[in-house]
């Protein structure tokens, strides 16, 4: 199945000069939707995952049919502010200044094999310090999924001794 087919590009959003790659259409296709599901779910399966995590949002679209799947856990990563109970959290440097991502202390056991499925590799800013809060929290890192790369943005680089499964790339 061609993804590509059910990603649309929107000229100059957020803003001017930015071709925005929207997910909307994938997710309203129940067979493609399926079928990216699928793919990680095996990806899941080969790394012999144990917990799935994925950042918000749209991490949380495709990571939690992925745990579904395997019968196993999800567990969200999210700003600061969201999560009710204690919390481990990471600040990490964006382009113009830092941001910082947080997951509940008990998310991710000592020993677990962490698949970790967002929506998009860009900079890979947010996978680099989601990966940290696993590490953090004594997980394995066992894999990355993703539905988009943007190679041009060459977030690889942040990423590197980590298997990478990414569905569609630009």
């Amino acid at each position: 199945m061609n993804l590509k087919d059910y990603i649309a590009e929107v000229p100059n959003f957020p803003k001017e000069g930015i071709l925005f790659r929207d997910i909307t259409p994938l997710m309203l296709d129940g067979k493609a939707y399926q079928f990216a599901s699928d793919e990680f779910t095996k990806f899941a399966k080969e790394k012999n995952a144990t917990v799935i995590v994925g950042p918000e949002a749209r991490g949380f679209i495709f990571g939690c049919p992925v745990a579904n799947n395997m019968g196993i856990g999800f567990a969200p990563v999210r700003k600061p502010g969201k999560l009710p109970r204690k919390s481990i959290s990471v600040a990490y440097e964006l382009e113009y200044g830092t941001n910082e991502l947080c997951m509940h202390e008990d998310a991710v056991k000592p020993g677990d094999r962490v698949l970790i499925v967002d929506d998009l590799l860009a900079t890979g800013g947010t996978m680099e310090a989601t990966i940290k809060l696993v590490e953090k929290l004594g997980g394995t890192v066992v894999g990355l999924a993703f539905l988009i790369e943007l190679s041009e943005l060459n977030g690889r680089e942040k990423l590197i001794g980590h298997d990478i499964l990414t569905l569609i790339n630009y």
